[in-house]
């Protein structure tokens, strides 16, 4: 078969504006230059020499204008609608997630995860920014929980729901904010046996469609069975609402199986036909998934084969390929994509900082 985005940009006037002075002053005078030169800023969690961990805002050319400590290892980041604040989520099996309102120079408000569960490293806004919604995994009774915060009371949890399936990763509020889609990459885990796979060989990985409304699961998309080690992680949209998906292989990494695909504003799901020699250079495993719509293609990064490849959206075809020593991180720019890698790497620049898995920008 053949195939034919969340992200969090924020133009330099719309962070400034939203920042206001506090945090144009807590700048040192370079990066508060730099920032006034940027025409974009972009986020993405790292780690330094010294085992510290922190978010980092980045401009379009890769210069590093701010820093922000966690207390752990961060995963994935989202900006509110308005780009006025930041949420920082731990990597899995992590418990926080990391609030930061670039208004004000204050430190991070940390969310603690609820006793019995953990977060996957991931979350998203609803369409109004007034909830901020987390994947969650119940591990003794092995299920997927969205839990729900309320981003106008200082990011009180109150409540959650079924993802839908187990081991929830990414997710996105689709256009209209009235349903959401979630990966559930169908991997049982508990926190006693660090990441270890408790049920590899009855996985059921499914994109599951969530009526916001009523909190019911809608529709549920799944591979066939002879993919059922796929593990669907990582998720990026289009503005008409197709969502790519990338799945990471939990099973033979030497089967060329797809791995990615696409599930279109009217549920029908397609799978990316890649080469078989591209197929075998991501090793199984596809790390991040951006979309560039003005572009009109899609990339997906391999920090296993230190690969990434870009395909056309209209059919599929591969346009670009970028052989990068542990490349994961993606986001859509003007013409392309900013890359980042593990090794310090960041859209050619070197950093002292290894660079965690996702970048994140605001639509424009």
């Amino acid at each position: 078969m053949r195939l034919f985005s969340r992200t969090g940009l924020i133009d330099r006037r719309a962070l400034l504006k939203a920042a206001g002075g506090a945090f144009a002053a807590s700048l040192a005078p370079r990066a508060a230059a730099a920032l006034a030169n940027a025409d974009a800023v972009y986020a993405s969690a790292y780690m330094d020499g010294y085992e510290g961990f922190g978010v980092a805002l980045l401009t379009e050319a890769g210069e590093v204008v701010h820093r922000y400590a966690l207390p752990q290892r961060g995963h994935d980041a989202e900006f509110d609608p308005s780009g006025r604040r930041l949420v920082v989520f731990a990597r899995r099996p992590g418990t926080f997630a990391a609030v930061i309102d670039l208004a004000r120079n204050a430190e991070p408000l940390i969310i603690h995860a609820p006793e019995g569960r953990h977060f996957y490293g991931h979350g998203c806004f609803s369409a109004d920014g007034r909830l901020l919604y987390v994947t969650e995994n119940d591990y003794d009774n092995a299920r997927g929980v969205i839990s729900v915060y309320d981003a106008t009371d200082g990011f009180r949890r109150i409540g959650e729901f079924d993802s839908g399936g187990i081991g929830p990763h990414d997710m996105v509020v689709l256009p209209g904010g009235r349903s959401m889609l979630i990966a559930n990459g169908g991997l049982e885990t508990h926190p006693d046996y660090g990441r270890t796979v408790l049920n590899l060989a009855t996985m059921k990985p499914n994109l599951a469609l969530i009526d916001l409304a009523d909190l019911s699961v809608s529709a549920r998309h799944e591979l066939p069975q002879a993919m059922h080690k796929l593990s669907i992680r990582h998720l990026a949209m289009t503005a008409d609402g197709t969502v790519w998906f990338a799945t990471q292989n939990q099973g033979d990494i030497h089967a060329l199986l797809p791995l990615a695909g696409s599930v279109s504003p009217d549920g029908d799901v397609r799978l990316v036909d890649m080469p078989e020699e591209d197929l075998r250079l991501m090793r199984g495993y596809i790390g991040s998934v951006a979309a560039n719509e003005a572009a009109g293609s899609v990339v997906f990064t391999s920090p296993q084969g230190n690969v990434a490849f870009e395909i056309g959206c209209a059919d599929g075809a591969v346009i670009a390929r970028h052989d990068l020593a542990d490349v994961c991180g993606a986001a859509a720019k003007p013409g392309g994509f900013f890359l980042s890698t593990g090794k310090g790497w960041l859209d050619g620049r070197t950093t002292r900082l290894s660079w965690d898995n996702h970048i994140v920008r605001r639509p424009t």
